[in-house]
């Protein structure tokens, strides 16, 4: 491509696409001549689409640094829709056509080369991707191993692996840090994935800055390193341990654009009486109100997908209840991009045409700050948030584990999250285990000490 502005190539050649929900990031790669490099893109392909089409492109390379666990990979989609060729680790042992690249190996992409970069640790056939003009280094697509701040987590093999992986991606991670220091660094995982990640708004990087800026290649040993590194390590989604080998097979291929039918009120029941789950995607306060009797909280936001795929099998039928103003596309994609395939459907009229059937429904009270004195505090967050500031007193039990210790949870409680959505979702799965007279917070913990005038309690 010859860039005379190599500094510049990111603003005019390089799209990243944002997956708020699951804190990943997917990148599209105009190379200017009508096609595209897409790396890490997700099966939810909408926005890569839009972002193709903006530009007139097509997708004509699309490279995954490594199996992912976080989401189903759209690069099998790419490659029947587009033709696109894919890029991925020989290691992976992938089951489906791509090029099998190895350390070094190189795709003339037209003008730029893509070399591939093996960086061990996050998993073992991870493979970082440097984006090259001639000689010069443009930027590393380091996937999950240099990320803003940090270094994706190594313990998705296994705990009995997590060290082992933690030196490799020590390793790793020093490799890459010997790029050019203005070489750009896009990750794939940033803030919010379960599979890193500090806070923070940045999202890409350089060499440089992490050389200056992150706590683990300022370790000044690999047993510091990896001491940081597990340390840093909570509890990740339940569906990340089957997503890596979904991927090796190769998601199936959409033929159409997938709907959501409508069901009858006949149907709902039949559907339940054979092992169907009842979703209710409302808002907090909707679901307050009044929902079906078993039917488990899970708000339509952007971290939809992540609870659905902690809480729910992928195996059973799954019925939602939604609003009529709720984007049932959305509700779609989110499960469908985390291999949840058995869509039943949605109540044709929601909860209205429940009610007016007579339909049982049950209650969960909806307590403001200033009403839960008295009453025992059931703080469902992670361990981080917990330890970070609590209501003083609160019993803490992860969501994600909440429904193999609903009997350690006390009588009566109010359950606290930050906002209010997970505890709502934490209440139904006690609620559906006997669990009476039970409230949620509405708000979090801050609310409280704002409400009280009293200090969170904070864990050493």
């Amino acid at each position: 491509m010859n860039l005379e502005d190599p500094m510049g190539f990111a603003d005019d050649h390089l799209i990243p696409l944002v997956d708020e929900g699951l804190g990943n990031s997917a990148y599209l790669v105009d190379l200017g001549d009508g096609r595209a490099l897409a790396v890490d893109a997700s099966r939810d392909l909408r926005a890569l689409r839009a972002a193709a089409d903006r530009r007139s492109l097509t997708v004509a390379f699309a490279a995954d640094t490594h199996l992912h666990a976080d989401f189903l990979s759209g690069a099998v989609q790419l490659a029947h829709d587009d033709g696109a060729a894919v890029l991925a680790s020989a290691a992976g042992n992938r089951a489906f056509e791509h090029t099998a690249l190895a350390d070094g190996d190189e795709t003339d992409l037209g003008g730029l080369t893509l070399r591939a970069l093996a960086t061990p640790g996050h998993t073992d056939e991870h493979l970082s991707f440097l984006l090259l003009d001639g000689t010069r280094e443009l930027g590393v697509f380091t996937g999950g191993s240099l990320i803003v701040g940090s270094a994706a987590r190594t313990d998705l093999l296994g705990a009995d692996r997590a060290e082992e992986l933690a030196r490799a991606q020590y390793r790793s991670l020093r490799r890459l840090a010997e790029l050019p220091d203005a070489t750009a660094v896009w990750p794939t995982h940033g803030a919010g994935s379960f599979c890193s990640a500090p806070p923070g708004a940045e999202r890409t990087t350089t060499i440089a800055a992490q050389k200056r800026a992150n706590p683990l290649l300022a370790a000044p040993d690999q047993d510091t390193f990896v001491r940081k590194l597990l340390g840093s390590l909570g509890s990740y989604p339940a569906y990340f341990d089957r997503l890596g080998e979904a991927n090796r097979r190769g998601p199936a291929v959409l033929r159409s654009a997938p709907t959501l039918p409508a069901l009858s009120l006949d149907q709902v029941p039949h559907l339940i009486g054979e092992g169907a789950q009842i979703i209710d995607v409302r808002p907090v306060a909707d679901f307050a109100a009044g929902h079906i009797p078993g039917a488990v909280s899970i708000p339509l936001r952007d971290q939809f997908a992540t609870w659905l795929g902690w809480l729910l099998p992928d195996d059973t039928p799954l019925v939602f209840v939604a609003n009529p103003d709720q984007d049932l596309a959305e509700l779609t994609w989110q499960a469908l991009k985390i291999g949840y395939e058995r869509l039943a459907g949605h109540l044709d009229g929601g909860m209205d045409a429940w009610t007016a059937d007579s339909g049982e429904q049950e209650r969960i009270e909806l307590l403001t700050a200033d009403r839960i004195a008295g009453r025992p505090v059931l703080d469902i967050r992670q361990r981080a948030e917990h330890i970070a500031g609590h209501i003083p007193g609160a019993v803490h039990i992860e969501l994600g584990d909440l429904t193999e210790r609903s009997g350690e949870a006390p009588r009566r409680p109010v359950v606290a999250c930050g906002h209010g959505e997970r505890a709502m979702t934490a209440a139904s799965l006690l609620q559906r285990t006997g669990h009476k007279d039970l409230a949620v917070l509405d708000g979090g913990p801050a609310d409280w000490s704002k409400a009280t005038g009293r200090p969170l309690e904070e864990t050493a």
